[in-house]
């Protein structure tokens, strides 16, 4: 029997390349350019990732995807599958009920 030890917990590393809506970012944000686009605006959960993940494989490697999705769980699901993938998230930006991702592939 184990006694619980705050400091044994395990700690998760933050997100990586989630942006944040910040002054200085507005400038990044109109100058980023995408080389595809998938619109999975409708689709509920796994389908924006699962489709982002095809779309990912037949792209060069630095190309630059941009996803938009309406299903809440996808601003949770396409970070964690680009931090698994080795993906970079440049940016994700919601507007009403559209989130809008970009992702450079590995």
């Amino acid at each position: 029997f184990q006694r619980h030890n705050p400091s044994r917990r395990r700690r998760h590393p933050p997100a990586r390349h989630i942006a944040v809506d910040r002054p200085g970012l507005r400038r990044y944000r109109a100058a980023m350019t995408w080389d595809d686009d998938l619109d999975c605006q409708g689709l509920l959960c796994p389908l924006p990732v699962l489709r982002a993940r095809k779309r990912l494989i037949g792209m060069a490697p630095g190309t630059v995807l941009r996803v938009t999705a309406t299903d809440p769980m996808a601003q949770i699901d396409l970070p964690h599958f680009c931090a698994e993938a080795g993906h970079d998230l440049l940016d994700s930006s919601t507007a009403g009920s559209v989130t809008t991702f970009l992702i450079r592939r590995a």
